[in-house]
């Protein structure tokens, strides 16, 4: 094997990213060094590393930290123990909405529920409906997959869904169904299992522990407390997330073929909404502007393009370019958007923890050593202006050549 170090990409730019949970244990940690009187001091810090989770893990051997040249502490977080369940004593079935065909938040929450359910016995039982983009399964619990095929389960089709789930029953008998208590299909799909299944699920739930569910109740005032029932709908943030461990993910078949039926319910297609009408809280896509907007009447056209809700931030609701309602941030509202755009905006930490939940942030700006630019998963560095105009040609150059090929 060659002693070269390679190049990780990724870690240099976790150790260049300080906003990154795993950017202190990408710094290099001086576990000793000459003080200035000649005296040899001591790191307390440096016996140990941070973990996936951000928990600092102690480690005095200093295999972890420190203790090799040819490793860094990104690297060693990176290598997660397997965990392989052969003949697992009951399952936990987890039914995620994938929208997009990958993991949103609340289903990496429903993931990491299962996964304290199953314990060290139980084997966690993804099911997933067509083709889906996420390749990290492995790392966020799930030691089986039942995946069916896209033809017979597109469009709205929760009848089908159901009549596959109800032969995942008879196979496996789970001890639990967990599907999230959204409005993407999860509630719905789980109150029509219950109703097939003949029991009664708990929903909104926010907690499982000890066989004992805590779900909202009376507008969100109280809770109710009762004895966690097969089908359980959780909320956002029911558990922590996966990160200790990564899993087998091994395929798994259904016995017998899936029933036939003819859909009572007709879809017809998604309903055009006006991104402009949905409630900042609930949007999926938000453009959002901030001081270094220049041309707002610009900005508004790409929204319009794009489909896109449109956000601001503080600076700019302050000095009259967008609404109150509109404002992002700790000040304004919380947002959970899959695709968070941010033109213009530096990135204070109010704003930064406005979007602390959204999946995917793109950001464009001018100064590239900005906090939004460090917080961003994609960065665009150029004049908003001209950035936003090439935006509006492209989208509509994509449009015409659907359309011309849809003719």
């Amino acid at each position: 094997m060659s002693d070269l170090i390679r190049r990780d990409p990724r870690a240099e730019w976790i150790a260049r990213n300080r906003l990154h949970p795993l950017h202190a244990a990408a710094q290099p940690a001086a576990v000793s060094w000459m003080g200035p009187n000649g005296v040899i001091r001591k790191n307390p810090h440096g016996v140990g590393f941070i973990g996936p989770n951000g928990l600092k893990r102690i480690d005095r051997s200093g295999g972890q930290q420190g203790g090799s040249q040819k490793r860094s502490a990104v690297s060693a977080v990176v290598q997660l123990p397997l965990h392989v369940i052969e003949q697992p004593a009951f399952h936990i079935v987890v039914v995620p909405d994938m929208v997009g065909g990958r993991l949103s938040a609340h289903d990496k929450d429903l993931l990491g529920l299962a996964h304290k359910l199953a314990g060290s016995d139980g084997a966690v039982v993804a099911v997933i409906f067509g083709e889906h983009k996420e390749n990290a399964l492995d790392c966020n619990g799930v030691d089986r997959l039942l995946q069916f095929e896209a033809d017979d389960f597109s469009g709205y089709a929760p009848e089908a869904r159901v009549l596959a789930l109800a032969s995942l029953e008879r196979q496996l008998a789970p001890r639990h169904w967990l599907l999230p208590d959204s409005r993407t299909g999860g509630g719905e799909l789980g109150r029509r299992l219950a109703a097939k299944l003949g029991v009664r699920p708990a929903t909104r739930v926010w907690q499982v522990a000890d066989g004992i569910s805590s779900g909202r109740a009376g507008a969100g005032r109280e809770d109710l407390v009762q004895q966690a029932p097969r089908v359980v709908l959780a909320a956002v943030e029911c558990a922590e997330p996966v990160s200790e461990t990564r899993h087998e993910v091994r395929a798994l078949a259904l016995n017998e073929a899936l029933v036939r039926h003819i859909p009572r319910i007709q879809d017809l297609g998604a309903v055009a909404v006006d991104p402009a009408q949905i409630p900042m809280a609930e949007a999926e896509f938000i453009l959002s502007g901030g001081n270094g907007v220049k041309d707002w009447a610009l900005f508004h056209q790409a929204a319009a393009a794009l489909g896109a809700t449109e956000g601001a931030s503080r600076v700019a609701v302050d000095d009259g370019y967008m609404g109150r309602e509109r404002q992002v941030g700790a000040s304004g509202i919380w947002v959970t958007a899959r695709v968070y755009v941010a033109v213009g905006i530096s990135g204070a930490i109010q704003h930064l923890q406005g979007i602390g939940a959204c999946d995917k942030v793109v950001a464009i700006n001018l100064d590239p050593t900005c906090d939004m630019i460090k917080r961003a998963d994609l960065s665009v560095i150029g004049e908003s202006a001209a950035i936003l105009q090439a935006l509006i040609e492209r989208v509509a150059a994509h449009r015409q050549g659907a359309e011309r090929d849809a003719a």
